[in-house]
């Protein structure tokens, strides 16, 4: 299955471009990028808030009833296996993409919790990847911007 794939790809240019496209944000490794490639190609979102609430990363509070002091969490709507893709791309993310990690620790010194800061960043990586794919550019990294 996973060869049958592949050669899929390979063989179509819109998707081995995005895939390759994708390849440039730091920690999306090749399996991250074909899977958003195959959602944000095949789906026609008009920003990536779209594309985040499509994969269950929109957060949900608890405010019903007694319980108005809980906990917010994803919705959990989208697909598991590119959430659990973008949730190992956010960790290591967290440690070699500088957009990530500004935002990780920023986050954790606003005193949110490491879990919730490191969805934030699963959800950052999703507007990256809808930025790239719907830009056409290659993604540059902020120390290399012209301002």
């Amino acid at each position: 299955m996973r060869k049958t794939i592949d050669s899929h790809i390979v063989a179509d240019d819109l998707l081995s471009g995005s895939v390759t496209r994708l390849r440039t944000i730091p920690a999306i490794g090749e399996k991250t990028a074909m899977r958003m490639a195959a959602i944000l190609v095949t789906n026609s979102f008009r920003s990536g808030k779209e594309a985040a609430a499509y994969l269950g990363l929109v957060p949900i509070k608890c405010e019903s009833g007694s319980s108005v002091r809980g906990r917010s969490c994803f919705s959990k709507a989208g697909n598991a296996r590119v959430r659990a893709s973008l949730y190992m791309a956010a960790v290591v993310a967290k440690k070699i993409n500088p957009d990530i990690k500004d935002l990780y620790d920023r986050l954790c010194a606003q005193g949110k919790t490491k879990m919730s800061a490191l969805g934030a960043c699963m959800r950052k990586l999703v507007h990256l990847c809808y930025g790239v794919l719907k830009s056409g550019h290659d993604y540059v990294r902020p120390e290399a911007r012209v301002t």
